[in-house]
């Protein structure tokens, strides 16, 4: 990567100079890896998430040790992504479906990965083909508990391809929004049948109810469920 070899070079300039103008090129020259992480992070480019990346790079230009067999880009890479990372979390306040924070989290995992192998990050079209996410979809997902579900196009989280056996994002989500609609104990029958694979006398055990009762409310869970599914 160009922008890579570019803040090496100009690291290296400041490292022997130590003149404000050369860290000013520094500066400059991370400039790409910081809004790059910012997109990411906040499916979108929030300032706040590109000051937190401003804030990693002085990091990484203060502690950075040469000679330990990482380029400086790469270790500024770190820094930066941890400080975008830190940001989010701190101001995530909004409702996430399970499925987009476990997408999230694949996310996260999959960058450190390619990070790791590559000493460069991962563009969003090759973190949508290896995650078999639409890149929209990755977008937006991204942007989920930094701002409300409503304000995210759920619409665009959808899987490209599907896969044998395995429900695609867009199924997880309509499902997740199903169970949301039942009641306390319509989601733990569900969640005891469908999930823990317990039989209708288990579960009535479980939960100290008839089977009868069990019976009941799973055939009404699946009519609540059926509404969102337009079944």
């Amino acid at each position: 990567m160009r922008a890579h070899s570019e803040l090496d070079k100009r690291f290296l300039e400041y490292r022997k100079s130590g003149k404000d103008e050369d860290l000013e090129r520094v500066v400059e020259a991370g400039r790409s890896l910081i809004h790059h992480f910012a997109r990411l992070y906040t499916g979108g480019f929030g300032e706040d998430a590109v000051q937190a990346g401003m804030e990693g790079l002085m990091k990484a230009v203060q502690r950075y040790e040469v000679g330990k067999g990482t380029a400086f880009a790469t270790y500024a890479a770190h820094c930066v992504m941890g400080e975008i990372r830190h940001y989010v979390r701190k101001e995530s306040s909004y409702y996430r479906p399970g499925s987009i924070k476990d997408l999230q989290f694949r996310v996260a995992r999959l960058v450190d990965e390619v990070l790791k192998e590559t000493g460069e990050p991962p563009g969003v079209s090759e973190i949508a083909k290896r995650l078999n996410v639409k890149e929209e979809g990755v977008v937006q997902a991204m942007r989920a508990g930094l701002v409300s579900l409503d304000d995210v196009e759920v619409d665009k989280i959808r899987a490209e391809k599907y896969e044998t056996f395995k429900l695609p994002i867009e199924d997880k989500l309509v499902l997740e929004q199903a169970i949301k609609k039942l009641n306390d104990l319509q989601r733990r029958v569900v969640y005891l049948l469908f999930y823990k694979d317990l039989t209708q006398t288990q579960t009535a055990k479980k939960l100290g109810i008839s089977q009868r009762k069990v019976s009941r409310v799973l055939h009404k869970s699946l009519q609540e469920m059926g509404k969102v599914f337009k079944i």
